[in-house]
């Protein structure tokens, strides 16, 4: 079996690639493909909807397969069915065949984008996973930097259809690198001496976590902020422009997403490690509704910056927050179908947010309305997450 330095270092590089493609990718296909096709913007944003809402749906059955020893097999197969997706979209002279490319592109989201990830080196590295799961969520911040270039460069100098053959061309070569890199199953390891209530929650079942409240108030936090943060995402450039921002000045405060959020992660990785990950995630989802707080009342440029670097910074620590909480709550044993669980929930509700805050929008009758109303949303997040405590022997989790 390769080495842990090696597994991680493979699993970066995997992680960077798919996000950049199926992640980030989409947005850059929205205008030339109106272009061509003639297509409105809803009619295509509908296909990116789809392939969110099927992630969320397939998390579950993803994380029992990691469960039963077939991370090798999800992680290689989702880069190969992402591979196909892009063929299929590259094809797609209907919205039907756009639809079918994006049903399979949501499928292969499910197994290849982060939380797979986590979970298999979870389950071959219990005594290293926290600082692997860093190393991986700080390389691949870096997705959406190289995405946005690298795809309007394709599309510059081939076009639109010939870029995604390029991107499925790319997908293939992940799909040998994480079947060569996971080769050799993982084994649980007998740990001598070990307490009797650590090897219990090490054999924590999905029943068990649901009969505790401490599963659906994680869940709840976590289905909360992610509404929250993809509203922002989706409504950002209208809410900028609502400000009376120009597109100029808006992109000047949208580039600090990036390295906010790289940066958080790196200032984990060398100083943080220490720290407890509920610690960590009360500081990270207090953080959340002051940097929309700043974004209500925030009017200049400047100011607004201030928000973006907050938002970066809790946005990538959450990640790392999500992906350690489960293990140190319940253990390793069945960390795919809790976080399955947990993360379906959450992502179902990522795939309707934008629609679901644009009704609301129109009855609100501006943005400053709905951003005061994800600062609620955002503050109930950190009252629940506060509220989750650890389950203790004999409680049910």
């Amino acid at each position: 079996m390769p080495s842990y330095r090696t597994i991680i270092s493979a699993l970066s590089v995997g992680q960077i690639l798919v996000w950049a493609i199926m992640y980030y990718g989409f947005s850059s296909f929205v205008l030339p493909m109106q272009r061509d096709m003639g297509w409105s913007q809803p009619d295509i944003m509908g296909a990116f909807t789809l392939g969110l809402m099927v992630w969320g749906l397939a998390t579950y059955a993803v994380g029992a397969a990691i469960d039963r020893g077939r991370g090798r097999a999800v992680l290689s197969g989702g880069a190969l069915l992402g591979a196909v997706g892009c063929v299929l979209w590259s094809q797609a002279h209907s919205l039907p065949l756009l639809y079918a490319a994006w049903a399979l592109l949501g499928l292969a989201m499910a197994m290849t984008l982060y939380e797979p990830a986590f979970m298999e080196i979870t389950k071959r590295f219990p005594d290293r996973y926290r600082q692997g799961i860093t190393t991986i969520t700080l390389v691949g911040g870096f997705a959406s930097t190289l995405s946005f270039p690298a795809v309007a460069w394709l599309q510059a100098r081939l076009g639109w259809r010939p870029a995604l053959l390029v991107m499925a061309l790319a997908l293939l070569l992940v799909a040998p690198l994480h079947a060569w890199v996971l080769r050799g199953a993982w084994k649980r390891p007998l740990i001598p001496g070990e307490a009797p209530v650590e090897v219990a929650q090490d054999q924590a079942t999905l029943r068990q976590a649901m009969q505790g409240r401490t599963f659906w108030l994680l869940t709840a936090t976590f289905t909360l902020y992610t509404f929250a943060l993809s509203t922002v995402w989706a409504h950002l450039m209208p809410a900028f422009e609502s400000r009376g921002l120009s597109q100029t000045e808006a992109v000047a405060v949208m580039v600090w997403f990036g390295p906010a959020q790289v940066a958080g992660r790196f200032a984990f990785l060398w100083l943080g490690r220490g720290l407890n990950h509920r610690v960590l995630g009360l500081v990270v989802l207090a953080l959340f509704p002051l940097a929309l707080v700043i974004f209500a009342v925030g009017q200049q440029a400047l100011v607004l910056v201030l928000f973006a670097v907050l938002f970066g910074v809790a946005n990538g620590l959450i990640t790392i927050v999500r992906s350690n909480i489960v293990p140190d709550f319940y253990g390793r044993e069945h960390v795919g179908r809790i976080s399955g669980a947990m993360s379906g929930i959450a992502l179902c509700t990522r795939a309707a947010a934008p629609f679901l805050t644009a009704w609301v929008l129109l009855d609100l009758g501006g943005y400053s309305g709905l951003i005061w109303l994800l600062v609620g949303m955002a503050a109930v997040s950190l009252l629940l997450f506060a509220l989750a405590r650890p389950p203790q022997q004999g409680e049910s989790r």
